[in-house]
């Protein structure tokens, strides 16, 4: 890649709802630049980008695709995004690894769910924005309001960078405002409408040449080349371009502003941390130290592990060692491959701007930087939608492990755990829709199926009074006995409690060294006196009361929120031996916590939901239904209102399904865990009922 110098790189993913045609588009361009001599075509399977066996069978986008090209003295890394919400993942990634987000809209439909969004995250990552209005050939195009509600929702830095000659069937070219020619007949909108604001726009980027222009002194059209990617940058301007992916209509003209617009890797700056932890500018200088970070993983059954690399300064070269954040030692470089969707080839190196990948590095995962510096982390959304899955075969059990371990490497928002409660393998990803699509992969890459069940929601069980109480474990059956005698104390200990300030000698005048389990917020205190139990007998004790808490008492739920003091105990100088204290330990819990108002948890998680105005009070009314609690309200602009409330977990685990069906496929959500809070008695009941049925069937 030596021919190319940091300045002509354009780095740019295409973004936006799903059906906009962003792959299409990148499928044009692609063979409009003669990259490529064939017309890739989702709808036929022949796309370049969706080359997946499940992207084409469902004929869209579910993994970021890298593609390149060259046209007007400038090279193109353009990362192809998924449209659908639940792959958001994907499109996190890909804005890390460019420099431009060119947010696609189908001219028909509009701005969608994620269009909001992936302006929001372009926004967030501070890139360069461009709108690219597609499918202008549709029929009943609005293109004065559609052009009205961008400035609504995304600000009026969205300016129309050219203009459509007629729309639908009669959609034949486009019209630059910047520089409009003499003829505009056929024109939507009158460019030279247009012009000033876009000429305002630019030069707004510069101070003198603000004032300048404001007392009359018009900018050549040199001035406004160089300052337009300036004020890109600045996020003073966002172009709208006018296009028909499907006709070519405006193609070149896309392909000249994206020369023109697009940032070069130049134009951002960024920071990354030394090893004092201190912000240290990047800059993009093949000369400068190596600084290059993981933005995306994917697994090809042939190639084994692709790390994607995007490099922000300095140069990597191949068969060179270098350090890596979390890595112990140093990582061989020992092979660097240029990326064209599916395929590969080799390059000797990649300078700053650059985006390549390498192969089979295990050590390699998403987010990490190679060099001296570190670049932040990678933020993605939290997975909150489960399924806990077993092999339809047993003896595809160490298979299933390994294919889930693959997901996780590929796929950030995609969650493998082992819950210890309730003994399952569960998954956890952003929709039902995104679980499907990674079992699908699971059944034709890895050979393996699964069944697959709600998992269970993750109660707790707690106290709400004092109580004490004892137990007597006594076993004589022929030859040595078993006894052991355990009094304990048990008090309610709420999440926050200041253990220091609780574990006091004022309210445990007895108290030796004090136990406190952090994770389950479970404090329990050494009061014996007088070797009533040997203190070579506590360990076990404590192996008692762990035991019991991993258990549950009502529920079969673990333990939390509790604190039990040990005040008394008796021992046999025959019988007694650690099994018998553990047994009176978990037996003395179990009894005390029954008379100590037991109580279930519940998981509360809060939730943001985005929806049509005039959705609002069926989402409210939805929310009371399911023991929500509204927390407010905000505008979200165009239109669209966020209502934030808690909720508990139990109640929203499908929730996608429901907000699709009140709002058209309109609305979005977020959720995030909040904390626990006890479950209505009634509610509590069916929950033990419910325990106690499937503990007799297990």
């Amino acid at each position: 890649m030596a021919k190319y110098k940091v300045e002509d790189f354009r780095n740019i993913a295409l973004c936006g709802h799903g059906s906009a045609g962003k792959t299409s588009l990148v499928d044009t361009l692609l063979h409009t630049t003669g990259t490529l001599n064939r017309q890739g075509s989702v709808d036929e399977g022949t796309s370049v980008c969706d080359f997946d066996e499940e992207e084409k069978h469902h004929k869209y986008t579910i993994e970021a695709a890298v593609t390149h090209f060259e046209y007007g003295g400038k090279r193109f890394n353009m990362i192809d995004t998924p449209g659908y919400p639940d792959f958001i993942g994907q499109t996190i990634s890909a804005l890390r690894g460019v420099d431009t987000a060119a947010i696609v809209i189908n001219a028909g439909a509009g701005i969608e769910v994620n269009t909001r969004r992936v302006f929001a995250e372009a926004k967030n990552a501070r890139l360069g924005r461009m709108i690219v209005i597609n499918k202008l050939d549709s029929e009943n195009v609005d293109f004065p309001a559609l052009v009205e509600s961008i400035q609504e929702v995304f600000g009026s830095e969205c300016v129309l960078l050219n203009v459509p000659v007629g729309l639908g069937g009669k959609f034949s070219g486009v019209v630059s405002t910047l520089t409009p020619p003499a003829d505009t007949s056929g024109a939507v909108i009158d460019p030279a409408e247009i012009n000033e604001s876009l000429i305002e726009s630019i030069v707004m980027a510069d101070e003198a040449m603000m004032e300048a222009y404001l007392e009359g002194n018009m900018p050549t059209s040199e001035q406004l080349s160089k300052l337009l990617v300036q004020a890109v940058a600045d996020g003073g301007l966002i172009p709208i371009l006018c296009v028909s992916g499907k006709t070519g209509v405006g193609l070149a003209e896309l392909l000249d502003a994206m020369v023109m617009c697009a940032l070069p890797p130049t134009a951002i700056r960024r920071t990354a941390k030394n090893a004092a932890g201190e912000d240290v500018e990047v800059v993009a200088d093949p000369a400068g130290p190596l600084v290059a970070q993981v933005f995306k993983t994917r697994v090809d059954p042939f190639v084994q592990k692709l790390s994607f690399i995007r490099v922000f300064s300095g140069t990597v070269k191949k068969d060179t060692t270098v350090p890596a954040t979390g890595a112990r030692k140093g990582l061989k470089i020992a092979q660097l491959l240029e990326v064209q969707a599916s395929e590969t080839s080799p390059v000797d190196d990649a300078i700053a701007g650059s985006i390549v990948a390498v192969v089979k590095m295990e050590d390699l995962h998403t987010g990490m930087t190679l060099g001296d510096l570190t670049m932040p982390a990678l933020k993605f959304p939290t997975p909150m939608v489960g399924l806990a899955v077993t092999p339809k075969s047993r003896n595809d059990q160490t298979k299933l492990s390994g294919a889930l371990q693959k997901l996780v490497e590929e796929d950030p928002t995609f969650r493998r755990d082992l819950d210890m409660q309730t003994k399952e393998t569960v998954i956890t990803g952003m929709s039902e829709l995104h679980l499907q699509i990674l079992q699908e992969r699971l059944k034709r890459r890895d050979k393996v199926e699964v069944d697959t069940k709600p998992p269970k929601i993750p109660y707790r069980e707690t106290v709400q009074a004092k109580a004490e109480g004892h137990y007597r474990h006594k076993k004589q059956s022929g030859g040595s006995g078993q006894f052991a005698e355990v009094h304990i104390r048990m008090f309610p200990l709420p999440s926050g409690t200041n253990i220091e300030e609780y574990a006091t000698k004022e309210r445990f005048p007895s108290m030796k060294v004090p136990h406190y389990d952090e994770d389950n917020n479970f404090l329990w205190i050494d009061s014996i006196v007088g070797g009533t139990i040997p203190s070579n007998f506590m360990p076990a004790v404590e192996k008692g009361f762990r035991d019991r808490l991993e258990r549950g008492v009502i529920a079969g739920y673990r333990v939390q929120n509790v604190c039990v003091e040990v005040h008394f105990g008796k021992d046999h100088p025959v019988d007694s031996n650690e099994q018998a204290f553990k047994t009176a330990a978990s037996m003395a819990f179990r009894n005390v916590f029954q008379d100590a108002r037991p109580a279930l948890l519940e998981p509360i998680v809060k939730i943001d939901i985005t929806v049509p105005a005039d959705k609002v009070g069926d989402i409210n009314s939805d929310m009371s239904s399911r023991r929500g609690r509204p927390l407010g309200m905000d505008s979200a602009g165009g239109g669209m209102q966020t209502v934030s409330a808690e909720v508990p977990l139990a109640e929203v685990m499908t929730y996608n399904r429901t907000l699709a069906s009140v709002t058209g496929g309109q609305g979005s959500y977020t959720i995030e865990f909040s904390h626990y809070d006890i479950v209505p008695p009634n509610v509590q009941q069916e929950i033990i009922r419910a325990a106690k049925v499937q503990e007799e069937e297990d």
